[in-house]
């Protein structure tokens, strides 16, 4: 029998050599900013002592200011995704249904069963490659609880105008519905909208400095609540001794110069963003379904040329270090038809997968099913 390929195991055992381009991680962000204030948090030997609990005061005030929020609560966790977890754990219960899609970030949907309850998936693996308001309205039922609006939407990049977020945003708030709004990708996005400007009671927001800050290694990000749902919600917070007080000196040194660089890192985003769409286009077989992405992340189709994505992403890895994810993590229906590709990235990186891929599929097109 065929061993699996760990394609983890893989990339990290060969770190320095892999042009990251699979997790949707930004190493466009300036490193020294990070650096100094991780070093200088060292230096004072503040890991000797438990972090502040409920989180650095100037942290959490710095991420109101940054979404305009101030009626809201915020709360600081262990990435986005440790917020994910407990808002879900404390909010739903068994029995009740989630709407959202396929293709979507399916950590949520596993932290959704985990509650007892189950997720009722619209096919977005067409235009508008993303949920709409009537769709939403028309699939509700007794057993709706809450609405999942992921804006931008990993792994399409698809981002959602303003009027359809109200849209949804009014569904939830007369319905009376919790409306979760996963934004983590929105500062690459030209221009966005929270959910929370119309329906403030309802909505959970949940944010991360993992892809704008690059910050995935260390960890931060948190949540945004009206009052009373943030109480509910906090229950679950299993780090009471607080979070890992480096991350959090570093996303406080992220977000000080945050506005002045991200106009050049979504400058460059962009830019690689033509250069991928560039070489896709001429490969035969292979399309953009959504661009310009409104995230840090596309998915290449795939699916004219025969290819398996998780062979594809072997050989792409194995064989030229860029290391590109298979979709069949994001989509139970779709998964077999893209690659996801991420690019807030070097120039240098988007290069080696400008020579990679179209060499990888040629190979793997000639190579026996």
């Amino acid at each position: 029998m065929q061993q699996t390929f760990d394609v983890f195991g893989y990339a990290h055992g060969h770190f320095s050599e892999v042009a990251w381009m699979g997790q949707n991680t930004n190493h466009l962000f300036p490193k020294p900013v990070v650096r100094k204030a991780v070093q200088a948090a060292m230096k004072e030997a503040r890991y000797e002592e438990y972090p502040f609990a409920s989180g650095l005061a100037e942290l959490k005030s710095a991420m109101l200011e940054d979404f305009a929020l101030p009626q809201a609560k915020v709360g600081i966790t262990s990435g986005g995704t440790e917020a994910l977890y407990m808002l879900t754990r404390a909010l739903l219960s068994p029995g009740d249904e989630v709407i959202s899609s396929d293709p979507t970030y399916l950590i949520i949907h596993k932290f959704i069963e985990l509650s007892g309850a189950t997720t009722v998936n619209h096919e977005i693996y067409a235009a508008p490659w993303r949920l709409t308001a009537d769709r939403i309205n028309n699939s509700i039922t007794p057993k709706t609880r809450m609405i999942l609006l992921i804006d931008p939407l990993n792994p399409l990049g698809s981002g959602y105008p303003e009027s359809e977020v109200k849209a949804i945003a009014e569904i939830a708030h007369d319905k009376k519905l919790l409306l979760l709004n996963d934004v983590t990708y929105r500062d690459f996005a030209d221009k966005h909208t929270l959910a929370a400007t119309y329906a403030p009671e309802e909505t959970v927001t949940v944010w991360s400095l993992s892809k704008n800050c690059g910050l995935a290694g260390l960890r931060i990000g948190g949540l945004f609540a009206a009052p009373d749902l943030f109480s509910k919600i906090w229950k679950y917070n299993t780090n009471d001794l607080g979070v890992n007080v480096l991350s959090q000196w570093a996303a406080l040194a992220a977000m000080k110069v945050k506005k002045d660089v991200f106009p050049r890192i979504k400058s460059r985003t962009r830019a690689n963003q033509r250069r991928i769409k560039k070489v896709v286009e001429s490969v035969p077989g292979c399309s953009l379904p959504v661009y310009p992405s409104q995230g840090n992340m596309f998915v290449i189709d795939i699916s004219q040329t025969g290819i398996d994505p998780q062979k594809l992403q072997q050989e792409l890895l194995e064989n030229h270090n860029v290391f590109l994810r298979g979709g069949n993590y994001l989509s139970p229906k779709f998964g077999n038809r893209f690659i996801r590709i991420s690019f807030s990235n070097s120039t240098s990186d988007v290069e080696r997968f400008s020579t990679a891929f179209p060499a990888a599929v040629q190979k793997l097109r000639g190579a026996p099913a």
